[in-house]
This record gives C-alpha cells, structure tokens and sequence, in this order.
C-alpha cells in the first residue's frame, strides 16, 4: 500500500509537459471521454430499443441528444416533463473516474497496459468487472459506474499502448475480459521488438520478426528514468523519459498525427468496440433493467423517508405512511413516478435497517409495518438514520425526516455536512410537537441543527403541530417528481424587508414558491406589475397556503414569462425558494486541473481550496439538448446575507460542457446560479443550484485503487495538507457499514507540506459481495476554524475463482417443416432442444432470451443439466438466449434457421462459448 500511495502522489506532483493520451478530459481529439460517450450511448439505445420491443412499443428518440433518448428511452405511455440529468449525472461519474487513472495511476503500468504489463492489466479490467457485476446485485449503482470509468479506461489504452492494431487486428481481444481464455504470444522481456529512428517518430516501430510471429508488445514508459529492456519500444511523448534511449521513438497511438492517422483511427475503432464488447457483458450479466437503472435512465428522484419511531411519533407515522400511499396512486404510469423508494426507521437506541425497492405495492407494505416504539429520553438518533439515507440513496436525491425531537448523535453534524455536499441530495425535515408528549418538550433553539442542516442542502425546514402534518406534506408531492429545478433560494439572518428578482422561462411548469419564518409579510408581483399579497390566498397569480411555519404559493398555470419579483418583510430569520418542472438545467461539479502525460480535471471530493481561482465543470441540459440554449452568465453566489454574484470566465469544452474559472470566491456559503436564453421560445432563464458550498485552507487527499476483501484488513492511504496556520489537525472517520476502524486521531501539520498517514479498515468475513462501504475522513484544526474532508467508495468483493461461462449443447433442431419461401411461413413452427451446464462453477442463476419471438421454457436451475426448449413460427428463423451464472459469468446460445435455397442450415453441437464466436459474426439489426 505504500507503493499505492507513492502513486497516488506521483499523480498529484507531475508537472509535465502537454503530451495527451486518449485525452481524457474535453479536447476535440478522440478521447477516452469520447470513445466512452460513444459506446454508452450505443449500448443504452441497444438496450432501450430491447425494452421498447419486449414491451410492445416503438423506440424512436427524436434525436441523439441525451434527454431525447431518455424520452424515447422510458416509453410512450408515462406523460409528463422527463429531465436527462440523471443520465448525465451516471455518465459523468464514469468518465471522472475513467480521466483519474491518468492522475492517480500514472506510473502504474498495469493500469495503462505499458512496460508489456499484459496479464496485470487483464488482471485489473476482469476483477473490476466482477466488482461491477456484485455492485449491481446490491443495487450498488454508483460503486459500479465508478469502477466501470476505471476498468474502461485500461481496456481502451490497451489498442493505443500495444502493437494489437499493428498487427493487422480489427476487432477486440475478447481474451482481456475473458480470464478463463488465456493471453497468448506475448513478447517476453529479453525479446527485442522496435526498430529505432533519429527522428523520434515512425508510424509502425515494430521489427519484422515481431511482425511476422504476431507477437504482443507495448512500449515502455519512464517518468523518472530512461530505463528499459534492451531493443524495447518506448512508450513515446514528451514526458516519457525512455523514448530518447535506442531504440529511440514511441508506440502508442494516443494522438492523431500525420505520420500515424490510419493507426490512431484503428485504436480508436478497436477500444470503442471493446468498450461494447465489456458494456455488453455487464448488459447481459446484469439484466436490461438493471443495466439501465446503473446508467441513470429513471423517470424522477428517488424518494426517501427518514422516519421516527419513538412512542410519540404514532400521528406523525401515520401521516407519513398517507403521504407514501397518495405519491404511489397519483404518480403511478406517469413521469412523475419515483425510480425508487428508500424507508429508513430510527428511533433510540438504534436506526435502519434501510428499506429499499422499485416496486410500490411492496413500499406500501412495509411502510403499513412501521410501529412506533422505544425512546426514553427526548433526543434520538436522527442523524444516524439521515447518513444510512445519504449513503444509500442516489446523488440528488430528495429526502424526507420525520421527528419530533432533537439529534442525540449531534457528534455526525459535520459528516452530514460532508455527505449533503457529496452526494448534492436535498434534506427536509418536519418538525412536530405534541403537548401531551410525555417528556419535556424541546425548545426551539434544540432544532436548531436541523435548520442548519436543510439549509445547507436547500430543503427546507418545517415546524407543525401533529395536527398540521397532513397539510404540510403537499412539499413532498411537490419535489417527488421529474424535472424539478431550483429558479432562485436565499435565506436571510437576521431577517430585513428585501426585494428579490427572478426570472420564469416559458418552458417551467407547476412553479411553487416556499417561503418558512414566522412573523413574514410578503408582495409577489409579475411581470405585468400585477400583485398579490400574503393576505390573498387565492388571488390573480397564485394560491397560498399558510401552514406552521411554511407559506407555499402554486402559481397559476397561465403565468408571465420574464422578471418577477417578491417583497419579503420579517425582523426574523426567513428562507425564500422558487422551484419548477423544466428539462432547461445544470449539473455541476468543483474541479481541479493536474498535469503529466496525460493533463485532465479531477473531480474535487471536499471543499474547494482558498485563497485560489475556483474552477467547475458545468453540463447544461435543454429541451432539445444543448443546442438549444444560450449560456451567458455563470457564477457564484452568496446563500445568505447580501447578495454578491462573482461571475466567472467561461470556456466552452463542447457537448454542452462549460468550464468555469471564477477567480474571487465569495465569503462564506455560496450557490452556483447560471443564466441564460431557451433557443425554443427565445425566453430568458435562470437556475441555481441547492447545495451551499465554501472554500478550505485544509486539503485532503487518499485513492481507491482497488476493491476490499471480506475478512481481510484493507489498508487506505491519505494525506493532509494545510495552506493555513501549522498544528494539530484532529482526524475523525465514518463509515455507514460500522466496519472497525483504525487511523491516527490527529496529526501534526506544517503549512504547504503533506503528511502522511493511514486507515485500516475490516469488512466482517460475512460482508455480501458487492456492499459498499461510504467513507468519510475529516480533517480539522484543534480551534475548530477549519476543516475539510473527503468522501469515499469502498466496494467490498469476495474473491472468486469460477471464470468460466456456462455451455450450451444443441440436441435437437426441428425446422423440417418450415417452408423454403418465407412469407409461408406463418401456419409453421420449429423447434429448439438444448442442455446447459455450468460445469464446476457457481451454478446457472438466470436464463433469458435475447433475440427471437418464441417461447423459451427450461427445467430447474438447481438441476446439473438444464433442459432448455424453444417453439417458435417460421417466421422468426434466429433464438439466441442468454445463461449467467451466480458470480455473473455470461455465455449465449445463437441458433438461425435461415436458408437461402438448398438444404436446411446444419445444426451442431457447440459449446456455449463457441456459439457465442459464431454469432460474433452474424450481422444484427
């Protein structure tokens, strides 16, 4: 693990010159990114279009913007707006963790497949598959598309870095994600392989004889040293020290040059097909659904309830429990519908377990379990319960907390903090109190941690009596829907009259306004000048609806476009947000530039750091794609107090991607607030987002460079760097699982230097493979001043031995009675009799058709030997069915009966593998 983090620190101190390498962030090359997006794209259209035809319906996305095929993708019947965020959210996560092998990973050639590191790269690429595979079984989605960015990246570098193409190879080496298959004559170390050029450059090194035996080589790369095997070929570049050692030169293909064009483009071609080729395994083994769900195709949010349990929480229960029936009955077959529901318990002493399912009528079920019980003092474990939720439910989720007492594990503040921030998920709590609860009632300064908690989520915090709740609860029907955006949020402490401005798009529908304080009087005025105040609660723009707390304002469906604005007055604390339905939005993340051989941005995992420029990487998304809208401003913004909007440079990277450079970062809490035109009703627009974020002198640092063991102690680690005053900086870890940690409590820090340190953390013996662990490291000064952290995914693998795919041997085909001219066919049928055995393997777990229109039964799949049979017309003349077995290994049975003139095709008995060869080559729509 030292060596790990060696790497790791490797990667963050390279200052190298610009050589790319399948560039891995923006650029107007083929890139990782690129060969990525496109595979993605391609395998997600795949697999809709399945769904679509099993389901009975067309799939016809307009065009090839995300949100169209998003559209497409989810069906015909489901009505309502549709946001592609979510898919740009999965999409982004992979190519983050793809362009961070370049950073964290540099001078590990296993993981670039140089230095003819074959078997270790193959090694990297078929353990991550399994991660990825057992990730999706625990519905582990975020786990798996984040080793999916890695594991792509060193199967693509493998046709850039390696002779393969020179070789006259075209299509992918199936062996990389076959481990059972082995990896055949390679180059070994002591034989020579490149021819050298004074020039430095040639667009085929390779020597004859290598040529001729068809040996595999890649070439050597040196960041410190110029080193090699003798008669090796360097990896080549600027930053690879061994391209100026005989034999002088390069191998790779990552750039398009005038003397290697035709190479390049035939890496390219060759990764983008072995990127389908692993996408597809992942499809098969997963299942079309699941595949899906990894890829952020959903109708809306997930919808999660933190809820407490406690004896006086029975009113609150059961309104929780109404408000989950009404989102199911009045959302269901729509858009609106949520992809998932998540129901987290809590009460004290304990919390969780997590309840989580897709189907609704099983939501319903367990939300009818819940029972109140327990609690013996007024605090309870509320935060314990809200970071089980965090942990577990996707980025940008909504969730929901239930209680009517303050956090007894108040010690997981800054943790929360942590996670809201991670995971850009959106808190709100309801707040209730009961006059005949048997303790002391708390006061109102004890919710305190909660306010501060949904405000630095950009949910809201609502205090009602019980007998208020239900009314309430109209906020959650509100935000569990599709396409929701955020227009404008502010909150004000101490509370002033002020007149905030917003602008309304046409494409927003279902705009509401919320507004929580107490002592508040308000004026909300259109474009028009027509007004309405807070003493009309139905009135010419909107209907009010005053409940404890929270004022909610619906406005009416025939709403102005342009500049509104709203005159708040209150000598006390208020919160004011403005949300709608729209696909026009953003997605954002804090970046960091790093340099090396291969320079990119990486993904900031804390708080950005102070005293700095602070830089982001924008997505926006419109109705008809990127396209279709106009992006002039993008800042940031304070959350409270005065406002002052610093806006930033913005740098167009392409496909709807902006960096953004803001070079002075506004004191304390800030929002990114982004402006703009709709192309498609020529309206202005303004989004911001939810999630309040601030700057650090505290930097933090650690890699996950591989899964965890159940049993084993896994090593991880990290460093800590301060730019503000030298000391002791206390260190404090959590993980969502419970899993016994060690790591240093504090550690000594001198200004500008890292220092370095480790955790070791111990995944039970009985861990399921595929959990995912959540880790949270924080690093603060002993005054308290300052601090910053990191969030990390662990994902937890038994290991396994069985690399071998199921077989399949064709007994029987009957197709004697089809007719020679197809369209006879119909009155006809064939037949298919097969046996399907996985060996000395795990077992055959599932067993699908993929193609044909038949009927495919089989016996037990307990049985050693499956019986499988298919009947199907004439007319639909090819089957081909899918075995996976139980750690994921997948292998396709493909039979055709077309004929053109002669006999009937003959029909052998092929193992399953070798049928899977076959079919390689057939043509597919």
């Amino acid at each position: 693990m030292t060596s790990m983090l060696g790497i790791a620190l490797l990667g963050l101190a390279l200052m190298a010159g610009p050589t790319v390498a399948f560039f891995p962030n923006g650029g107007r090359m083929s890139t990782h990114i690129r060969i990525t997006r496109k595979a993605i794209r391609q395998k997600v259209m795949e697999t809709c279009r399945a769904v679509a035809d099993a389901a009975g319906h067309e799939f016809k996305p307009t065009d090839s913007s995300p949100e169209e095929l998003v559209q497409a993708c989810l069906g015909p019947t489901a009505t309502g707006e549709v946001s592609g965020a979510k898919f740009h959210s999965a999409l982004r996560e992979i190519y983050r963790q793809n362009g961070l092998v370049d950073r964290y990973f540099v001078n590990s050639a296993p993981h670039h497949f140089n230095s003819e590191a074959f078997l270790q790269g193959r090694a990297l690429i078929t353990e991550g598959m399994v991660a990825i595979k057992a990730n999706i079984r625990e519905e582990n989605f975020q786990a798996a598309r984040e080793t999916l960015g890695r594991v792509l990246h060193t199967l693509q570098d493998f046709y850039s870095h390696s002779n393969w193409v020179e070789l006259g190879y075209t299509e992918p080496y199936i062996n990389l994600i076959r481990p059972d298959l082995p990896l055949e004559n390679l180059a070994d170390v002591n034989t020579a392989t490149c021819r050298n050029f004074a020039s430095g450059t040639c667009p085929n090194p390779i020597l004859p004889n290598i040529q001729k035996k068809k040996k595999l080589t890649s070439g050597y790369m040196g960041i410190f040293s110029s080193s090699k095997p003798k008669g090796k070929c360097s990896h080549g570049g600027a930053a690879d020290l061994t391209s100026t050692a005989v034999p002088r030169g390069g191998l790779n293909k990552d750039e398009r040059r005038s003397d290697n064009v035709a190479l390049h483009n035939a890496a390219v071609n060759a990764a983008t097909a072995a990127s389908l080729q692993l996408l597809d395994d992942i499809r098969l083994a997963a299942g079309d659904n699941d595949f899906l769900r990894m890829m952020g195709i959903a109708r809306s949010s997930v919808v999660c309830f933190v809820i407490d349990t406690t004896g006086s929480m029975s009113d609150d229960i059961d309104e929780a429990r109404e408000v989950v029936y009404e989102i199911i009955d009045s959302k269901k077959g729509t858009q609106d519908e949520p992809s998932e529901y998540i129901l987290v318990p809590f009460n004290d002493p304990s919390f969780g377990p997590i309840i989580r399912t897709t189907d609704p009528d099983k939501m319903k079920r367990e939300v009818s379990k819940i029972k109140e019980n327990g609690g013996g003092d007024i605090p309870e474990m509320c935060l314990s319960g809200l970071q089980l939720a965090l942990t577990s439910a996707p980025a940008s989720s909504h969730i929901y907390v239930f209680t009517d007492a303050p956090p007894k594990d108040i010690v997981l503040k800054d943790t929360i903090n942590a996670l809201i921030r991670s995971t850009k998920s959106t808190v709100s709590f309801y707040k209730t109190v009961k006059s005949t609860r048997r303790r002391r009632s708390p006061g109102a300064d004890s919710f305190k941690d909660y306010e501060d908690l949904a405000l630095a989520s950009g949910g809201l915090a609502i205090h009602v009596s019980k007998r208020q709740l239900h009314k309430a609860t109209d906020i959650i029907l509100d935000t569990s829907t599709a396409a929701l955006v955020t227009v404008l949020q502010w909150a004000r402490n101490p509370g002033k009259q002020e007149t905030f401005p917003f602008v309304l798009d046409e494409s927003l529908q279902n705009i509401t306004i919320y507004i929580t304080g107490t002592s508040i009087t308000f004026t909300l005025t259109n474009p028009a000048g027509v007004s309405q105040s807070n003493t009309e609660a139905s009135g010419k723009l909107g209907t009010i609806q005053t409940v404890g707390n929270l004022r909610r304002v619906r406005l009416n469906a025939d709403k102005q476009t342009g500049t509104w604005q709203i005159n708040i007055n209150s000598n006390q604390p208020y919160t004011f947000k403005v949300t709608g339905q729209s696909t026009i939005t953003f997605i954002y993340d804090f970046v960091e530039s790093f340099k090396g051989p291969h320079p990119g941005f990486a993904v900031l995992s804390g708080r950005p750091q102070a005293g700095q420029p602070v830089t982001l990487m924008i997505s926006v998304m419109g109705r008809k794609g990127p396209p279709s809208l106009t992006v002039s401003n993008i800042g940031l913004v304070t959350a409270s107090g005065p406002e002052a909007v610093i806006n930033g440079t913005m740098t167009d990277m392409g496909d709807g991607d902006i960096l953004v450079t803001v070079d002075e970062v506004p004191e304390g809490e800030f929002v990114v607030i982004l402006k703009g035109t709709d192309k498609v009703s020529n309206t202005e627009f303004q989004r911001q987002s939810t999630t309040q974020m601030s700057v650090s002198k505290v930097n933090i640092q650690a890699v996950m460079g591989s899964t965890v063991e159940a049993g084993k102690a896994f090593k991880l680690p990290f460093s800590v760097m301060t730019q503000g005053f030298s000391g002791q900086y206390n260190i404090i870890a959590r993980n969502d699982r419970n899993f016994s940690m060690s790591y240093p409590s504090s550690l000594t820090l001198t200004t500008g230097n890292n220092t370095n340190d480790t955790l070791t953390i111990m995944p039970p013996a009985n861990t399921p493979s595929g959990t995912d662990v959540t880790l949270t490291v924080e690093a603060k000064s002993s005054s308290g001043a300052d601090s910053n952290y990191i969030v990390l995914r662990l994902s937890v693998v038994t290991k396994i031995t069985d690399f071998v795919q199921p077989l399949c041997e064709v007994v029987s085909v009957l197709a004697d009675d089809c007719p020679q001219d197809v369209s006879q066919c119909g009155p006809f049928q064939w037949e298919l009799s097969a046996n399907l055995t996985d060996g000395n393997g795990t077992g055959i777990e599932r067993i699908s058709l993929q193609q044909g229109d038949g009927t495919l039964s089989y016996t037990s799949l307990s049985a050693p030997i499956i019986q499988a049979n298919y009947n199907a017309s004439c007319c639909s003349q090819i089957v081909e069915f899918v075995a996976v077995d139980k750690v994921g290994n997948v292998g396709k049975c493909y039979q055709s009966i077309v004929r053109s003139g002669g006999p009937p095709a003959l029909t052998l008995s092929l193992p399953l593998w070798l049928c899977l060869l076959v079919s390689a080559f057939v043509m597919k729509p």
